[in-house]
């Protein structure tokens, strides 16, 4: 009876204790602002991203959220920011983000009204670096200094 235990507390685990994989995207309008959404959880500035769906590829969550919060359009993904995997990174589960910078085009729209409070593009100085959500600070602060992290 242990080991059937044993079992099944390892095929939970195996089933609910494996990070979720999601995307954080930092998108560049064609005048250099950066845009960030405005998160309706915690009230805090944001990257816009969220989880990759099942059957879905990165490049296709990445197009995928943009659209969903903030209404703008991937014209193509420049570069790999990086892969970021601390187990407390996210408040809410263990995720591990791939971020990305995007070249994006269009009107800003908040789409999502459940998740998204606003979103508006800000100069690169402009930015409320320090007070954003999750590890956003971070993801930006590697961004500008233009590595590439796996963290």
């Amino acid at each position: 009876m242990l080991r059937l235990w044993q079992i099944i507390q390892t095929a939970l685990g195996i089933i609910f204790r494996h990070p979720i994989t999601g995307t954080s995207i930092i998108p560049v309008m064609p005048d250099g602002q950066i845009v960030l959404i405005r998160r309706r959880d915690n009230g805090r500035w944001g990257l816009p991203g969220g989880i990759v769906d099942w059957g879905e590829d990165i490049p296709t969550a990445v197009q995928r959220e943009l659209v969903e919060e903030t209404g703008l359009e991937l014209v193509k993904i420049r570069r790999l920011v990086g892969v970021y995997s601390a187990p407390d990174r996210d408040p809410r589960f263990h995720s591990i983000c791939v971020v990305v910078e995007a070249e994006v085009k269009g009107k800003m729209l908040v789409k999502d009204t459940l998740e998204i409070l606003d979103v508006r593009a800000f100069q690169p100085s402009n930015i409320p670096q320090g007070k954003l959500s999750h590890d956003h600070d971070r993801q930006l602060q590697d961004y500008f200094s233009g590595v590439t992290t796996l963290a």
